[in-house]
């Protein structure tokens, strides 16, 4: 059981970082902007005293991407488990708020920790990152939902 759950947390991940960050290329290239987190994350690692080719801090600054995702998912799993918040779109919204805002504070961290100072529009980097943020909620509940129905579904119908 707890693998099944571990493969629905990975999935949603995957699916909800991808969305968020397909929506931050987007808006990059429509504002013409650096708003690519996997990006910042690895002009934030040449920062950092940690030796890595330029090869290795874009593959880190991808992966750092995902398992975020993935923490976040995980902190959304315990959110329904626990009954704190139904699995519903208010809920998500809710959750891409709350999302949003930790994703700002992280990055204001983020830029202070490493020092490092893009050039880059922060206000409209921010603005885009909060709407990311719901984005990756929505489509988390979502696949969430989806998944579960599935899972649902297999165990009610499919015996071993």
């Amino acid at each position: 059981m707890i693998f099944f759950i571990i493969i629905q947390l990975i999935l949603v991940a995957i699916g909800a970082t991808s969305a968020m960050t397909w929506f931050s290329y987007v808006m990059s290239e429509n504002f013409r902007e650096l708003y690519k987190e996997p990006v910042l994350l690895s002009f934030a690692l040449k920062k950092t005293n940690i030796t890595l080719s330029e090869k290795s801090r874009k593959t880190w600054g991808w992966l750092i991407h995902y398992i975020i995702g993935f923490l976040f998912v995980m902190g959304y799993h315990m959110v329904w488990v626990k009954n704190i918040l139904p699995i519903s779109p208010l809920s998500a919204l809710i959750l891409g708020v709350i999302s949003g805002v930790i994703g700002i504070l992280s990055w204001i961290v983020i830029f202070k920790m490493t020092d490092h100072q893009p050039p880059i529009d922060f206000k409209g980097y921010y603005i885009q990152l909060f709407f990311a943020h719901i984005i990756f909620a929505v489509t988390a509940t979502a696949l969430y939902s989806i998944i579960l129905t599935i899972l649902t579904l297999l165990k009610a119908y499919v015996t071993v």
